[in-house]
This record gives structure tokens, C-alpha cells and sequence, in this order.
């Protein structure tokens, strides 16, 4: 599982695991049989809207529980702790390379950490979570 990963599985914005789709059944006819007309294709469903998951009131409830006064909406340290992820550098430039951060913030570790802590939130809201705008911008 990617590190992102994480973090969605941890908001409930992502299964543990997908169950695998089983292999069609492929039925064959008897040679002498008559030929059997192909099924008319059906339309495929609908796409199905995005779950909106109260992210905000998860972790809220989190740092409410926290020992430690952990700022999520500022700090990514303070909201990998806050969900119980690997939060050390090393842990965030994976995260930030996974990311696709910009080569020259990952030299400096203090624009490295805005840049991802932006980018999480909004892949966050991407993903069906609730991420206030005033924290997106």
C-alpha cells in the first residue's frame, strides 16, 4: 500500500483491501449445437458519486483525545501523529516524492512540509473528504 494510502485507509476513505473481481465464467458450445445469438452488451452503470467522509470531525475527535496539542490543520507532523503514521523526514519525503513534490522544495525540509502538508489535505478532498476551503488555499 502507498504511504497516501495510509492516510485515506485511516480517514475511511480507502478499504484495507479490494476484494478481487472473480475471472468470468467461459462456457463453451457443443460442436454439433446450433449457433446461440451474443447477448446484447448492457450500458455500463453509472459512476457512482464519491462518498463524503466528515474528515474534520475525525480528527478533530483525535487531537480532542491526544495527549499532545497536535495543530493537523497547519503542521503535517502534527497530522500524521494525530493518525498514528510514520511522521519522521524521512517518512515525509517519501511521502512527498510519492506526492510528486517539486525537486527543489525537497531540499528544504521547512517549504518540503507546506507544500506537502497542502497537497495531502487537498488529495485528502479529492478523495471524498471534507477539507474546508479555507485550508485548501
Amino acid at each position: 500500500m502507498s504511504f497516501f494510502g495510509k492516510i485515506l485507509e485511516k480517514l475511511g476513505l480507502k478499504k484495507a483491501a479490494a476484494e478481487p473481481v472473480p475471472a468470468p465464467k467461459v462456457t463453451t458450445t457443443p460442436p454439433m449445437a446450433a449457433p446461440i445469438p451474443a447477448p446484447v452488451p448492457k450500458a455500463p452503470p453509472p459512476p457512482q458519486p464519491i462518498a463524503v467522509v466528515d474528515v474534520v470531525a475525525q480528527l478533530e475527535k483525535l487531537a480532542a483525545a491526544n495527549p499532545q496539542k497536535l495543530n493537523w490543520k497547519t503542521s503535517i507532523v502534527d497530522l500524521l501523529k494525530l493518525l498514528d503514521i510514520d511522521s519522521s523526514f524521512s517518512a515525509r519525503k517519501e511521502l512527498a516524492t510519492e506526492l510528486g513534490c517539486p525537486a527543489d522544495l525537497m531540499g528544504d525540509s521547512a517549504r518540503m512540509n507546506m507544500w506537502l502538508h497542502k497537497t495531502v489535505l487537498q488529495q485528502i478532498a479529492d478523495n471524498g473528504g471534507n477539507i474546508p476551503k479555507e485550508l485548501l488555499d
